[in-house]
């Protein structure tokens, strides 16, 4: 493993908000390089808040960043790799599909791709200390629920439906709000390289995921890492990926 001098952060400047459209929030973690870069997602409701993945974990996330310690908040994991669900015990309960559940409830760091992915070349700034690399462990939440294909996330005003898209991971969630043509798709896409080769992906699964996407009135897409792009662009990525793929 290559070793780098790097400057460590601070608490409070680690996690990074902007405010998108539509009551939506991206909180970031900008001293991760930007492959490495978990989106969590802030979606503001009327009766409750939604929360889409976590992050590291290295910096207590909802002691950092105040838009998460102001309401009653839904959180969800799209899927139990390491940079996504960190910060997943801070919640009273994280929701899952069942078919991560298990990850989740005992995150070692050899299936949610810790021990193959966490080393100096992820960070352009360390966490603050003590934070090591060796010494990192995920906590599992309090509580974990089990969400399935289909159901529905209410907070109130907007609703979003649970839509299962494996394949980068088996219980990879994407978030479907069809009002406004809204995807949170974690990682099964996003405008990057996808990682489908992973202990658990599985390309059969991703090219139903992505063919399934596909047939969506897709207007927005935030996933779970770089830039929110269009659906029109989503549909030229899957596109591209099917030929790549032969599929």
């Amino acid at each position: 493993m290559t070793h780098f001098s790097l400057p460590r952060g601070t608490d409070g400047q680690w996690y990074r908000t902007r405010r998108l459209s539509d009551d939506i929030t991206l909180i970031d973690e900008p001293g991760i390089k930007p492959f490495y870069r978990c989106n969590i997602w802030h979606v503001r409701g009327r009766e409750r808040d939604l929360v889409v993945d976590f992050g590291l974990g290295a910096v207590p996330l909802r002691r950092q960043v105040a838009l998460l310690a102001e309401r009653e908040i839904t959180a969800i994991a799209s899927h139990c790799h390491f940079d996504h669900i960190g910060a997943a015990h801070e919640f009273e309960c994280c929701h899952v599909h069942s078919a991560e559940a298990s990850i989740l409830a005992a995150p070692d760091n050899q299936r949610t791709l810790a021990n193959l992915f966490l080393n100096d070349e992820m960070f352009d700034v360390l966490p603050p200390a003590p934070y090591t690399h060796t010494g990192y462990r995920i906590t599992s939440p309090a509580k974990i629920a089990e969400v399935e294909d289909g159901d529905v996330i209410d907070l109130g005003n907007r609703s979003f439906t649970v839509l299962h898209t494996p394949g980068h991971s088996p219980g990879g969630l994407s978030l479907w709000e069809s009002r406004t043509g809204t995807l949170i798709s974690g990682d099964v896409i996003y405008d990057g390289e996808l990682i489908e080769d992973a202990y658990h992906s599985d390309l059969d699964d991703y090219t139903s995921s992505l063919r399934r996407l596909r047939e969506l009135p897709i207007r927005t897409v935030h996933g779970g890492h770089f830039p929110s792009f269009s659906g029109k662009h989503l549909r030229a990525l899957i596109d591209q990926w099917l030929r790549a793929h032969q599929r």
